[in-house]
């Protein structure tokens, strides 16, 4: 029996590759088939299905390339409506793979069709359980995702959840192993653990919404108390799970285009294209392509591209670090941006042969920070985070709702922007350079160390 965890740290989200006996199955995998179709062809395994535990909000899941790469079926939990062909599971339902059996224990709450996969051995022993965003590693899935205008709210959904997890889960043994479908980092919980795996014991001992006696009110107010707005793009990625998308190869065919400096320069004036630089923030404060934005990919920028671009069919050009480019089409790709239309060969270099223009952000450190001399002073981080403490006289803006709130500054004035690490606040200036704000100094340091430089309201 092989159980393998396939963490993708941008989208702190669990795929999972189950096999026995030559028989395997998927569940919840994201857009490039590749992964899954590599581990099958070196184990000499045929993939026969694909589980999914629900519709994915924060990412577009790869069950239709996987299908139609590996012959696989693809399952769903109960009331799954989808506009392609696929298998709508039981509750009970059990299937076959290899000497193992999977079983569908239907557990809405997250999620109306939101599924729980329980794996036994084969001896029909309880080994582990597949949760989806039913259950996480300290947490539980957010229950407003689903709610429907007139119908269900929110605390509708969570006491279906508050159902399904002591119907269903919580009767279950404590050794299970409990394998979620994120953990830290995602927008589909509020307090889940950076582990990734647990015992379901453990969990039914440390998870606050597993308390033994917690009744069905507590649970509800508690679970649906301080969400924050789901990020823009997740009703969208909704919407491509259960209507199907574009094939990822063609996807990548279009996006991972090389483009001359010339090129570049002519598709976008055509096109309207937003240029994406993705590149490290040290270097894309030095030297970048007027009217870019930063999102760099050595950080959350996938959650970042569906929080700050708005429309999913935007057109988009890449700034790259070399080796990089088709990475970054495809990480686009994981959450709906399927428009990248090529990147610049040779990047910023070329650019500056090619005589384009080049603007710069100044960028200081925490050292030569002087806040007490400083009239304007823009916090992007979260609202949390600020207040628990923040320098006097900021202003918080927090990045997921910066456009937005943008209406409330000068673009005559000049701003220090400061955030946690000197990645969202890069972004943000890369955002207010773009909308005409040329006076603008970014502060990259570790937010304490911003701090220290002055007393802090708390």
């Amino acid at each position: 029996m092989t159980i393998e965890q396939i963490y993708t740290g941008c989208l702190a989200q669990g795929a999972y590759y189950i096999a026995s006996n030559g028989e395997a199955a998927v569940i919840d995998p994201l857009r490039s088939p590749e992964p899954y179709l590599e581990r099958a062809r070196a184990a000499g395994d045929t993939i026969k299905y694909i589980f999914e535990t629900h519709f994915h909000a924060d990412f577009v899941s790869g069950h239709l390339d996987l299908a139609r790469e590996s012959g696989a079926q693809i399952v769903y939990g109960p009331g799954a409506k989808t506009d392609y062909e696929k298998y709508e599971a039981k509750d009970g339902e059990d299937f076959k793979l290899g000497e193992l059996t999977i079983r569908v224990l239907h557990t809405p709450g997250h999620t109306l069709e939101s599924t729980t996969y329980l794996l036994l051995d084969e001896q029909g022993t309880p080994r582990a359980i597949f949760t989806g965003d039913t259950l996480f590693i300290g947490d539980v899935g957010r229950p407003d995702l689903a709610q429907r205008k007139g119908a269900l709210t929110k605390e509708d959904l969570a006491g279906l959840l508050y159902d399904s997890l002591r119907r269903k889960i919580m009767l279950l043994p404590d050794d299970l192993t409990v394998y979620p479908a994120h953990g830290a980092g995602s927008a589909c919980g509020k307090k889940m653990s950076r582990e990734t795996t647990d015992t379901l014991g453990n969990q039914k001992a440390t998870n606050y919404a597993l308390r033994k006696n917690m009744t069905r009110e507590e649970f509800v107010r508690e679970v649906t108390e301080g969400l924050l707005p789901p990020p823009a793009y997740f009703s969208e990625n909704v919407r491509m799970n259960k209507a199907g998308y574009e094939s990822f190869e063609k996807v990548m065919d279009r996006g991972a285009v090389t483009l001359s400096p010339g090129q570049f320069e002519e598709i976008a004036n055509r096109e309207m294209a937003l240029v994406l630089d993705v590149r490290s923030k040290e270097d894309f404060v030095k030297g970048f392509i007027p009217n870019s934005i930063f999102i760099g990919l050595d950080g959350s920028f996938a959650p970042w591209v569906g929080e700050l671009v708005p429309d999913l069919q935007q057109p988009i050009l890449l700034v790259t670090e070399p080796g990089r480019e088709a990475e970054t089409v495809e990480r686009l790709s994981r959450v709906g941006y399927d428009s990248a239309l090529g990147y610049l060969e040779g990047g910023i270099e070329a650019w500056r042969a090619y005589g384009g223009e080049v603007d710069t952000i100044e960028t200081i450190r925490a050292d030569a920070f002087h806040p007490e001399r400083t009239e304007y002073i823009i916090d992007v981080r979260k609202e949390s985070e600020y207040d628990g403490g923040h320098l006097r006289r900021s202003l918080n803006l927090p990045l997921a709702s910066f456009s937005a709130a943008m209406s409330e500054l000068d673009p005559h004035t000049e701003y220090y922007v400061h955030c946690g690490s000197g990645y969202r606040s890069t972004i943000a200036a890369s955002i207010l350079k773009a909308r005409g704000f040329d006076r603008i100094v970014n502060v990259q340091d570790q937010v304490a160390d911003i701090l220290a430089t002055e007393s802090v309201d708390a």
